[in-house]
């Protein structure tokens, strides 16, 4: 038998982004707020990452992920593990699946937080058999941090973007040398302080314009072809690679509500206040952006929070939107609605290119709204930001506003 059940608020997703807006939520008094998960443990991608650098205070992701599970508890908001949700009865809806047997929940709000992930081998089409000794970096993490399992001997990165050296260091921990970080780009993604430092720590090769073509192996991984850009063709001896990166928004839950994806980022397309095209649905996190750290997405939740209490005390959402689109060599951008009541706050975008001095030009049906140059370079897998103070000039009966790199 299904339980039927009502609360203010449901979360779906424990991560850093879901446990914030939860927290900021219960310390409002808005009612009853709720947090579900169908991972066992709360926290999110953190507690698979050992290293430091989580918070102001450089926690590891484990400390960090129990501080932010700690802060929602605290204020009051309801959190439960291991509960899937299956499929929206109605737009405020959900059913769900648990140890503790089948359930219906309505909320007044709905809040997607269910995060990214990163694009598995079968995804990314690389042929070749199909040996022992690949991973995607949190499928290291939780082999090599969690369970203490055996990786390898000697590895290949593929990818040379921020969490690809993270995916080296916990290779370290592991005790597996790494014969080289593979990247299809001209040059590495990550800072050039912490990639500097990887490579004088750990003295890794960077094999740049280069693409894995084929794994190698029966039983073990053996090796991985590669291709350079020029056609050249190589090979690397190694018993274990590790495809990092590459993120994809879990977007599964939104597209079976129905609710309006944006091309570009592949989750749901919000606005300022983390509004979906669906009344009182609203997502927030790496479901929004693949992928921003743990902290930043934390920010968000915090202010996503604020938005979700506004709704629940007014009422008010928009009738209409205008759409955000980007031109290449931009990939996305982030929030991708515009309503007219939107808050002005700033935007994030990401690029497929290196330009160094980017200039950003925004226009409406043919009208400049603003050009900018933003402090930062356009970095591929790496997040730029332009403030939105240009917002106000938009028409909202207008056409889509576009961006582009001028």
């Amino acid at each position: 038998m299904r339980r039927e059940r009502i609360v203010d608020v449901l979360v779906v997703g424990a991560g850093p982004a879901g446990l914030a807006t939860a927290a900021g939520l219960a310390a409002a008094g808005v009612g009853e707020v709720e947090v579900v998960d169908r991972e066992r443990q709360a926290g999110g991608i953190p507690r698979h990452c050992l290293h430091g650098g989580f918070g102001r205070l450089g926690m590891t992701g484990p400390q960090y992920a129990e501080r932010c599970v700690a802060a929602a508890v605290g204020t009051g908001a309801v959190l439960r593990t291991g509960v899937s949700v299956t499929a929206w009865a109605a737009p405020l809806t959900v059913d769900t699946t648990s140890p503790r047997g089948l359930e219906r929940i309505t909320a007044r709000a709905v809040v997607l937080a269910t995060g990214a992930r990163e694009r598995p081998r079968a995804a990314r089409l690389v042929p070749g058999t199909r040996p022992a000794g690949v991973y995607t970096t949190g499928e290291l993490q939780q082999a090599a941090d969690l369970h203490r399992q055996r990786i390898g001997t000697r590895a290949v990165v593929v990818g040379a973007e921020p969490v690809s050296f993270t995916a080296l260091d916990t290779l370290r921990r592991a005790g597996v040398s790494v014969a080289a970080l593979v990247t299809e780009h001209p040059r590495h993604q990550a800072r050039p302080a912490r990639a500097l430092d990887a490579r004088l720590r750990h003295g890794v090769p960077l094999l740049t314009d280069a693409t894995v073509v084929e794994l190698v192996g029966r039983g073990r991984l053996s090796g991985v072809a590669l291709r350079h850009r020029d056609g050249r063709t190589a090979h690397v001896a190694c018993d274990t690679v590790v495809f990092t990166g590459d993120f994809v928004p879990d977007h599964e839950l939104a597209r079976r509500a129905g609710l309006l994806l944006d091309p570009g980022t592949r989750g749901p397309a919000v606005d300022g206040a983390f509004r979906t095209d669906g009344r009182g649905v609203f997502a927030v996190g790496n479901v929004l952006h693949a992928a921003e750290p743990a902290r930043a997405v934390a920010r968000e939740g915090t202010r996503a929070a604020e938005a979700v209490r506004r709704y629940l005390s007014d009422g008010d959402w928009p009738s209409a939107s205008v759409r955000l689109r980007v031109t290449a060599p931009l990939a996305w951008i982030a929030p991708n609605r515009l309503t007219p009541d939107d808050p002005t706050g700033a935007f994030t975008l990401r690029a497929t290119e290196f330009v160094a001095r980017p200039t950003l030009v925004i226009t409406q049906d043919g009208r400049i709204l603003h050009r900018t140059r933003p402090r930062s370079p356009a970095v591929p897998n790496r997040p730029f930001r332009v403030a939105g103070e240009w917002t106000g000039r938009v028409d909202t009966e207008g056409g889509a506003v576009r961006i582009a790199l001028g």
